[in-house]
């Protein structure tokens, strides 16, 4: 943190889901494994201080946080269930406790003077960053990066008038990273130090600072006596920090110059970052290192928190530590979607801390979960019945006994039959927000909401002088006073604006065919299960003529002994032509859709593409391997186009036949006259709606607001990447 990470390694992101393009998690688990068996270390101890602030003063100077204990929580559920962490070997320290002086001495106490050579140890920070004058200048612009505990307020007089702050700098933490008695050191912050305090229905873990602001006396003298008692002359602490960080692996949210997401989840908030890294790793089925880590949730991260925010680590100058098992672990346990953390008399409480942050929706009522043993062996199904943030709590559908720790996996989730698009009102709607809400209101499925109040999954804003000064480097900016859809974190969502001057009541039935086709989208995008599904499915996007490549996915949990797809690309330019290779590696049948959602949010069904055929025109065969398109049979081609962007692709195979989904694109097919080819549709609610009903297994039991899901009858996975 010394150096801000100048030297980090840039992981790039494209808004791409995970393992989209770049490394897949496939790459990700056989690296892992490499790096795991060849630099994996065993270890006696496993020491751990997490330490998250909310609880900010409430002095109007910078914004209260609300994701950061849940930060906290998500990293000591993970350490302790998938990485082997004894719960006494870890502090919390979170809100009024989080003090200075209470960090700096439990770090001293619990990590320092505990941990041997060898040892594991981890430090994570979620809260405020901030900056202050560095005296030694480390950095052009003389700023040094700072953690903000709970009782470093801003001076008085702030902003008019600057001063001294009892922030924790990253010279002190360059000190404490020097004294750790090993170099199995893992520090993670999940902060910032620029950004205002929100950007859409986001709040920035980022306090006001900057060159009106000093190190405090406390906080020198703090440094000159470590310094001495680890016996660094000043020349030597200088030279040190200008080559990088003390000791093993520092990860940072978000670049220097980024701001870091505190970001709602349905109903809780949680760093952006901590909760795509937290969830990525108790999926993994094998041990995974940190620069592949890294990789692939950088890429989530930027969907997840709708923001350019780029997570970045550096490690020990000299060491080879980013290809090392992150957190210096191997771990040992099978990939989950949840743990049981107490049970009695049938009534089983669970942390699912294993869900991907798009699917949290589905984990509530109705949702199957089993039992499994580190042999990979059923132990018994839990049937959720509520979920709260990430605590479920359900019943035991079997006369066993689950023991608290055990591991759950995914056997049937719950679509509820009530979802809704939640659109957010944003301020620059002034006085017409009311409008805006009895607008939207009218409309089919959409629920309109203040910012703050929960997740939303688009914005409705008008376009300000501001706003067009912040987003100057993004393509196809509208006029000022326009009125659109931004994303939860303010980026456009293409061809969404109308002119200037429209009228609220105007602007949303303009906007009417779009909502529609992303509520469809959101729909579809309930049921991705890549890492639950238990069928075998393959899906490759290559070049038009050509075996590179591009982008790969799979079911983790469906197939064996699948080999490595070679590396992808991030970004593909207009005009590119491709193709997709879907194989069917199961021993039966499957039927298949294909969806194409562009970054405007229009829908296209590129398979089934004939529209004369019966049932089984979706139909894959066993062991068959599809081309779309084909080049022998089919008169298509897919070449990217406008609107520039992120585009997703939607491979759906379920075991039913997908009639009712067939019967409504037949219908669309035959009012726009077209027989073969892919189909465009405008309003696809009633096919999506169509889809669900064909995929959802049988279950008596569920109730009638939840359509069950079930891993053993769908595959459904994602490709996206980039259009520029």
């Amino acid at each position: 943190m010394a150096r801000g990470f100048s030297r980090r390694h840039f992981l790039q992101t494209a808004g791409a889901t995970l393992a989209a393009l770049g490394w897949s998690q496939r790459d990700v688990m056989l690296r892992g494994d490499r790096y795991g068996r060849a630099l994996a270390q065993s270890t006696p101890r496993k020491l751990a201080l997490l330490v998250g602030i909310n609880e900010y003063p409430q002095d109007g100077l910078f914004a209260p946080l609300y994701g950061c204990v849940n930060d906290v929580e998500m990293q000591y559920q993970l350490l302790v269930h998938r990485f082997g962490f004894n719960p006494n070997d870890i502090v919390k320290l979170t809100d009024q406790q989080a003090t200075r002086d209470a960090i700096l001495t439990t770090f001293e106490e619990h990590l320092i003077k505990q941990a041997q050579p060898g040892d594991v140890v981890v430090f994570h920070f979620s809260g405020h960053g901030s900056r202050v004058v560095d005296p030694d200048q480390d950095f052009p612009d003389g700023l040094n990066s700072t953690l903000v505990p709970v009782d470093s307020p801003l001076p008085a007089g702030f902003p008019r008038s600057g001063g001294a702050v009892d922030d924790i700098t990253g010279h002190t933490i360059f000190l404490l990273g020097s004294a750790i008695p090993t170099e199995n050191f893992t520090m993670v912050l999940d902060s910032c130090h620029s950004g205002g305090a929100k950007r859409g229905n986001l709040i920035i873990r980022a306090r006001p600072g900057g060159s009106d602001l000093t190190m405090s006396e406390v906080e020198l003298a703090y440094q000159d006596d470590l310094r001495s008692r680890l016996n660094i002359s000043p020349e030597e602490f200088i030279r040190r920090r200008r080559e990088g960080i003390a000791k093993g692996v520092a990860i940072a949210s978000a670049r220097r110059n980024q701001y870091a997401a505190d970001a709602p989840f349905e109903d809780f908030y949680a760093g952006a970052f901590t909760f795509v890294l937290t969830q990525y790793l108790w999926q993994q089925t094998g041990t995974t290192s940190f620069n592949s880590t890294l990789g692939n949730v950088a890429r989530t991260t930027t969907q997840v928190s709708f923001s350019n925010q780029e997570p970045q680590f550096e490690t020990q100058p000299g060491s080879s530590f980013d290809n090392v098992p992150i957190y210096f672990t191997q771990k040992a346990t099978a990939p989950a979607e949840a743990v049981v953390t107490n049970i009695a008399s049938g009534e089983v409480e669970v942390w699912l801390g294993g869900v991907d942050p798009h699917s949290l929706e589905v984990f509530g009522e109705g949702a199957v979960l089993s039992g499994v043993d580190n042999a990979g062996q059923s132990r018994g199904l839990v049937r959720l019945t509520q979920r709260q943030g990430l605590i479920g709590k359900g019943r035991l559908l079997e006369e066993t006994t689950l023991p608290t720790g055990l591991l759950l996996q995914e056997q049937i989730r719950g679509v509820p039959t009530d979802v809704t698009l939640r659109i957010g009102l944003d301020e620059s709607l002034g006085e017409d927000i009311e409008a805006a809400r009895t607008a939207l209101l009218a409309a089919p499925r959409v629920e309109p909401l203040a910012l703050g109040d929960r997740e939303v999954h688009y914005v409705l804003g008008r376009m300000t002088a501001a706003y067009r000064q912040e987003l100057a480097d993004q393509p196809g900016l509208p006029l000022e006073n326009s009125i659109g859809l931004f994303s939860q974190g303010l980026d456009l969502v293409p061809d969404s604006y109308g002119n200037p001057g429209e009228s609220i009541a105007a602007a949303v039935t303009r906007l009417q065919s779009k909502l529609r086709s992303l509520f469809a989208a959101r729909m579809v995008k309930l049921t991705l299960n890549p890492g639950s599904s238990r069928l075998n499915l393959n899906v490759a996007m290559i070049p038009e003529s050509g075996n590179e490549v591009y982008a790969q996915q799979f079911t983790v949990r469906g197939g064996e002994n699948q080999s490595a797809p070679r590396p992808g690309v991030e970004v593909l330019p207009l005009g590119t032509a491709l193709r997709f290779e879907i194989t069917n590696q199961e021993n039966r049948d499957l039927y298949l859709s294909v969806l194409v959602i562009d970054s405007s949010g229009v829908m296209s069904v590129i398979f089934p593409n004939q529209w004369v055929a019966s049932t089984e025109a979706t139909l894959l065969p066993a062991g068959e391997t599809l081309q779309l398109p084909n080049p022998v049979t089919d008169s298509f081609r897919l070449v990217t186009q406008e609107p520039k962007g992120t585009t997703e692709v939607l491979i759906v195979a379920s075991s039913n036949p997908l009639d009712n989904a067939l019967r409504g694109l037949q219908a669309i097919a035959d009012d726009t006259g077209i027989s073969r080819g892919p189909l465009g549709i405008s309003d696809p609610t009633d096919v999506v709606n169509g889809l669900l009903d064909d995929i959802s297994a049988t279950d008596s039991n569920t109730s009638p607001s939840v359509q069950p899901v079930s891993v053993t009858q769908l595959a459904a996975l994602s490709i996206t990447f980039d259009v520029v």
